[in-house]
């Protein structure tokens, strides 16, 4: 083994997810369809209708100076007015769940599979989901625990600062302080950066889980980071890289429908603008993103030297290619395994 780490680019990994997704086409697009559209769909629509029921909310709760308060049907009525959005966020968390849950498990697998040459079927693929559902949902569910208990550290840290220093009498930190605004944005800072370098840990959580057998809930996490380990600066420009594009769809969404909102002559074709257009871009970008977080893991994983013996056993007496940049890889092109 080289005593020198060998180099691992982007353009690596997103040339590689393109070949498999281009080789199996019909049945990612199948896979986009059943899970990855609605998701996007349901990302895109779910502002616009918590804006609709919010302002249907503010109009019954003005309607209610016009009512008695005796009027036991008006109340009821308004109360459940006032749940909507609760309900609608609660629905809209489930739904958003469920289907990443399954397009990550059945599109990891797939390009896990592709990534060897295998065949790739649909049935298989959907299969995939009974078994890497409730480990995704355990891993899911550990790594939000993580976050919130440092969230919960950060609050805490902040308010006893805070308390102190008024109590000290040193500074006063009133909310219209400066010194309060600066200290605040300060350990958000602080707080968002570990936030990062968390997520750029686990960035390949997800796979794992999917890949390696019994593999759950705090597990994958350290596995993750321990493939990640040498190759962060990859993983950050990775997730810097998709995270972007998904905010630019978003707010680019947010402000065309506000625009379009006061143009009369848009809106015969606006719909398309405002709904199709975006949902089928977050479509393929989180399609693009599975599939190359599948990619670096595989990279991860033959860069630590962990590929080599995996692929002997089971292509025993077989000569196999790996579809590896030999500059950009140099521990694994292939192997040759005989008895």
């Amino acid at each position: 083994m080289s005593s020198t780490t060998p180099s691992l680019s982007l353009c690596t990994i997103f040339s590689e997810s393109k070949r498999i997704i281009k080789a199996h086409s019909r049945h990612f697009l199948a896979l986009s369809v059943l899970f990855l559209l609605p998701l996007s769909f349901s990302i895109i629509v779910y502002p616009t209708l918590q804006q609709l029921l919010l302002n249907s909310t503010q109009n019954h709760q003005s309607l209610s100076f016009l009512a008695l308060s005796s009027n036991n049907h008006f109340t009821s009525t308004l109360n459940n007015n006032n749940n909507q959005p609760l309900f609608l966020a609660l629905a809209f968390t489930i739904f958003l769940s469920v289907f990443t849950l399954c397009a990550v498990g059945s599109i990891t697998y797939s390009v896990f599979h592709g990534f060897y040459g295998r065949p790739v079927k649909l049935l298989s693929a959907l299969k995939s989901i009974f078994t890497s559902f409730l480990p995704l949902l355990a891993t899911t569910i550990a790594s939000q625990i993580i976050i919130t208990g440092f969230v919960l550290v950060f609050a805490v840290f902040f308010l006893l600062v805070v308390k102190l220093v008024n109590s000290a009498g040193l500074v006063q930190f009133d909310y219209s302080s400066p010194y309060f605004t600066g200290f605040a944005l300060l350990v958000f800072v602080a707080l968002l950066l570990v936030l990062v370098n968390l997520q750029v840990n686990w960035n390949l959580a997800s796979v794992v889980v999917v890949v390696e057998e019994s593999s759950w809930g705090f597990k994958p996490l350290k596995r993750s980071a321990s493939l990640i380990k040498g190759y962060k600066l990859v993983a950050l420009s990775f997730y810097l890289y998709y995270s972007f594009f998904t905010g630019l769809i978003i707010w680019s969404h947010t402000a065309l429908s506000m625009y379009l909102s006061n143009s009369d002559w848009l809106k015969n074709w606006g719909f398309v603008l405002q709904i199709v257009f975006p949902s089928t871009l977050l479509t393929l970008l989180f399609l693009q993103y599975m599939a190359a977080n599948t990619v670096l893991y595989m990279y991860c994983k033959a860069i630590h030297g962990e590929l080599a013996m995996e692929i002997a056993d089971e292509f025993a007496k077989e000569y196999v290619s790996l579809p590896f940049d030999d500059g950009k890889v140099p521990h694994l092109v292939s192997v040759s395994y005989a008895t």
